[in-house]
Formats: C-alpha cells, structure tokens, sequence
C-alpha cells in the first residue's frame, strides 16, 4: 500500500476486491509510465533528484514497460489497489529505495488524471480517423448514385423522391459533426494536471511547464483543485460518442429496413451478415443491430459518470475511481462500430433501378405540383388545397399522378395545362430542384466534389 503506514491493519481482502481498480485502469499502463518518465526528468532538472537517479527511474520504468508487453509482469488485483500503486511496487523492486523519490511532489490524484488525459487524447485521435474512414467509404458510394432514386420520408410516410446519393450525404454532415464535437473533447482534454498534487499543488519548485510540454499538453491547469476533481473533459468524450452511436443507430436502422424483402433495395455483403439456426433462408443484418444495440450501452455510460458527478463536493472523492470503465467501454463501443459499419458499407450492392418504375405519378410527386400552381400566380395556401384535391380524385379513381388526364386536372381547376403533367415524371424529379441543399443531381455531385477535397487534406 502506498498510504498504509499509519494504519494498524491492513485492508480487508473483500474490502480490497471491492476497491481495486486494477482489472480495468490496467489499460493506463502505458500512460503512467510516459507520466511518470516525465515526472522524474522534471524532478531532475529542478534539483529535486540527482540525474543519475532520475535515469535509474526512467531505466526501471523501461523495463517494467517491456516486462508487461512481453507477458513476464501481470500484477495481481488482490494486492495492488491500481496500476499506479503496482507500476510503483515494481519499481522499488528493481531499483531499490531511489523509486520512493518518483513521488516527490506528485498524489495520485494528479498523475491518475494525467494517465486518464494522456489515454483520451490517443484514442480521440483514433476515433477522429475512424470517423474519416467512414465518411470517404459513404461518398465513394454516393459518387455512383447522384441519379439512384428513393422515396425520401417524413413520418415514416413517403414524402418526395430524393437519390441515395442525397440520403448519404445527410450521414456525412452528421459524421462531419461528430468530428467536431471529438476534436472539442480532445482540446478540452489537452490541459495537464501534473504538479496540482492532491488539491493544492506542492511547496516543491515543481516546473509543470516542463512536463506538460514533455508529455504534449498544450497548457497547464490554471487551478490544483479543479484539475484534480473535473472530468468535464471525459464528459465530453461521452457525450461525442453518445452522438456519433446515436448518428450511427440511425443509419443501422436504415440498413436494415433496406435490406428486408419488402424494400429489396441494397443487400449487405456475407461478411457482416449472419444465418438462422433454425431457418436455412435467413441471411440476417446482425452487424447493424449489434451496433443499434450497443448505442444503449453508450448512452447509458454518459448518463452513469454524469449522476457520478453531480453529488461530488471539491475535490478528489473516490467515487471518482467510476470514470473510468464508461470511458473505456465507449470508447470501444464506437470505435468498433465506426469500423464495422466503414466495412460493412463497403459490401452493400444497391437496386439502383428499384423505385424508378414505383415512384412515376407517385403521391410524393404532388408537392412538385403546388409548386407548379406558385409559379402560375396562385397563393400556395391555395395551390395546397388545390392539388390535395388532385390527390383526392385519384385515390377515388384508385389511380397514380400519371395516370390522370389533363382533362382530369381541369375539372378540378381550369388553370392545369399539359405542362402541369411534367410534374408527374419521375425521371426529372430532381432535376426540378434548384435550391442549394437539395438533391438536384448537379448540385449533390458538387457537394460531392467538396467532401472529396475537404477529406483528402
């Protein structure tokens, strides 16, 4: 134990079980050693320790580091309270007494964070990558389909034709969102705590400048008490991904449905689908409910550290030890699914002819034909109801748009001519379109253009 000396019994092993942090802070090994490294050559360059000493420290971490990656070192859970405490124990070890000066001027309460910050910034860099692999496999997709036609909804009702194309760029804003929000995280998390100590800094001429810069924080907390006990920053972390698998579920739910025998739209590759035990014609999504699914898990996380937090008073509490595993897991959990879902994007064979035929004279149409009526002068509140009258007369006549005549249009306003009948052709749906943002063909391979430019920088 490092805090045992005034304590005449040593910890309960239940109690010691119950506490230990071990099996899951085992993923900042390789933080709290790079920490520690630069804890020590501080510690030497402010006269605190002796340089050869500071080189027996960084010598002894080394081969701490090399004997774990190795597999010749796993610390057991039973005796060591964290990775820090067993790092430390190990050191002592096979340095002797000279390990004791590595915590001069430093608790564990600022080098845990430091580990925890140093993880995240990494692993927000995967993320980042992740999330750009998934982006440039969508509009790879999207180049080949600015003309595919699709219903596009509202209300899970069909509401006017779009392309696939169009629908995937919608995906890529939401990732370019993501993005944003991991790279606000990381530089929220870019702040060093080392040197503020258990709460209150040290009376040691600790230069945290110096290990700051070492370990690539681009600044130093402007206050002990707050580095210590905030986890604003992992929050962030969380709520990225709370967002990012929110996104990502959305899209799942998409696949799925497209992949059913009712829509017959795409088919997703056999590598990231699976069968049925019992019924041999199943050939089932399983990739993108696991990862509709694992969102759960996520949100569940950010909302588990966020009651952690709420009831904690300044500064360090233990309970604070709790942060760590919903990290972890989200941090996994998305990252896995960014990288299943960029693969299995990159399987899916789309029915690029199968709405052309469905959608001509389709309802969905009808709102083309308000617009028609705008452009002849009539109000649009007006040209609403005119053409819901339309709709109504070919519902009555069991008939699609198309299939009405001009003779038709005009028993129910003498203003329709045969142009109005244009407005009933699939094939130039999106070609109508002229506002920016919407999926007119020329305007979606110019969105096109710019994704293939902003990512290739």
């Amino acid at each position: 134990m490092l805090w045992g000396s005034r304590f005449e019994k040593g910890l309960d092993n239940e109690a010691m079980a119950f506490s230990s942090s071990l099996y899951f802070d085992i993923n900042l090994f390789e933080e709290d050693i790079e920490g520690s490294i630069a804890h020590a050559k501080m510690l030497a360059k402010v006269g605190i320790i002796q340089s050869h000493e500071a080189e027996k420290i960084c010598s002894g971490l080394f081969k701490i580091k090399e004997a774990y990656v190795k597999g010749n070192w796993n610390p057991d859970p039973l005796k060591f309270e964290d990775i820090h405490s067993a790092i430390e124990s190990e050191l002592t070890n096979l340095i002797g007494d000279v390990a004791g000066k590595l915590h001069s001027g430093r608790s564990r309460n600022d080098q845990i964070t430091t580990a925890v910050k140093l993880w995240l910034k990494k692993k927000s860099d995967k993320v980042f990558e992740s999330q750009i692999k998934l982006q440039k496999v969508l509009l790879n997709i999207a180049k080949n389909h600015t003309e595919t036609i699709m219903p596009g909804y509202t209300h899970l009702q069909r509401a006017q034709p779009i392309s696939f194309a169009f629908h995937l760029l919608a995906y890529i804003e939401m990732l370019e969102r993501d993005k944003k929000r991991i790279l606000f995280a990381k530089e929220a998390t870019d702040i060093s705590a080392l040197g503020s100590g258990a709460i209150a800094g040290s009376t040691l001429p600790l230069d945290r400048e110096f290990t700051a810069k070492i370990l690539g924080f681009k600044s130093v907390g402007n206050n002990a008490m707050d580095s210590i006990s905030e986890r604003d920053f992992l929050l962030d972390f969380l709520n990225a991904c709370n967002l990012g698998m929110m996104h990502l579920s959305r899209l799942t739910e998409e696949l799925i449905n497209w992949s059913s025998k009712e829509w017959g739209f795409i088919k997703i590759g056999d590598q990231y689908t699976t069968g049925s035990s019992l019924m041999p014609q199943k050939k089932n999504p399983d990739m993108a409910e696991l990862i509709r699914g694992k969102s759960g898990r996520v949100f569940g996380n950010y909302i588990s550290l966020l009651t952690t937090m709420k009831g904690l008073p300044l500064s360090y509490n233990r309970d604070l030890q709790e942060d760590k595993e919903p990290v972890f897991d989200s941090a996994r959990a998305y990252l896995d699914s960014l990288n299943i879902m960029a693969g299995m994007m990159g399987t899916i064979n789309v029915n690029a002819d199968r709405f052309k035929k469905e959608l001509e004279g389709d309802f969905s149409l009808a709102t083309d034909l308000a617009d028609w009526l705008v452009l002849k002068g009539i109000p649009f509140r007006e040209s609403h109801h005119i053409v819901g009258k339309v709709v109504n007369l070919a519902e009555d006549k069991n008939k699609k748009l198309n299939d009405l005549t001009i003779d038709d249009l005009k028993s129910i306003n003498t203003i329709f001519d045969k142009s109005a009948l244009k407005c009933f052709e699939i094939s130039t749906a999106l070609q109508r379109k002229v506002t920016y943002g919407s999926p007119n063909p020329k305007l979606v391979s110019g969105q096109i253009e710019n994704w293939e430019l902003k990512l290739s920088n």
